[in-house]
């Protein structure tokens, strides 16, 4: 075959995999479900004085059982959960020490379903929050909803990342890691498609049935915030 001409294919199978078909979206939309019930149950039990791995113990039953009409798969990651001065790293686990009053918490999840991963994030301020931590969220939260406003089909990955970076410049903030990625399929050790990145400078068009993990670590020296959406 001498006429033949080589190409890297690196990632060709991921690529095919960025836009879903129905079916697809259903099986994630069953996993979302899953999802915000895992929520609910970190909500419920990360207070003080409750040990880091008996809430994960709870979070992870929750995610597991599923909801009575659809049981839950294993995650490609673990529930992560930074407290206190560990809100400032990213992927952090759990311990066996006691939630803080007063401290921040940072729960990341998965619900899955047939291996389709819907994650989640969010962050628990336990007691009274300092004012730094309000003000974080306040602005982190506008910035997810900017960038989400502009996930139209058409508008590419950089498109989504100017208007969430926009908020942020618009209070100051300094951001150097991406804020979103996309998901689907996923086996350990990770859920992310390693394809679309919700970054600045990425191209990549968005068209109907791309799925992506929309997410802001917002890290500020020894303390952080974070949230994400799906």
């Amino acid at each position: 075959m001498p006429d033949s001409k080589l190409k890297d294919s690196k990632r060709l199978v991921n690529w095919v995999r960025l836009i879903k078909s129905d079916t697809e979206i259903d099986l994630m939309r069953t996993a979302s479900r899953i999802t915000e019930k895992g929520m609910k149950t970190a909500f419920e039990n990360i207070n003080p004085g409750v040990r880091q791995c008996d809430a994960v113990a709870e979070i992870q039953k929750s995610l597991l059982s599923g909801t009575p009409e659809f049981g839950g798969d294993y995650s490609s990651i673990v529930p992560l959960l930074p407290t206190g001065k560990g809100t400032s790293a990213s992927h952090l686990t759990w311990t066996e020490e006691k939630f803080i009053k007063d401290e921040a918490t940072i729960i990341e999840l998965a619900g899955v379903y047939k291996r389709y991963h819907v994650p989640m994030a969010r962050t628990v301020l336990l007691g009274k929050a300092e004012q730094k931590k309000i003000e974080a969220m306040k602005a982190t939260n506008e910035a997810l909803d900017a960038g989400i406003a502009a996930t139209k089909p058409g508008n590419t990955a950089n498109d989504v990342a100017q208007k969430f970076w926009g908020i942020l410049d618009k209070y100051n903030i300094k951001k150097e890691s991406r804020t979103g990625y996309s998901i689907g399929v996923g086996y350990p050790p990770d859920w992310g498609e390693h394809t679309l990145n919700i970054s600045k400078g990425d191209k990549t068009v968005l068209q109907p049935n791309v799925t992506f993990h929309m997410i802001a670590v917002m890290q500020f020296g020894d303390w952080g915030v974070e949230a994400s959406e799906s």
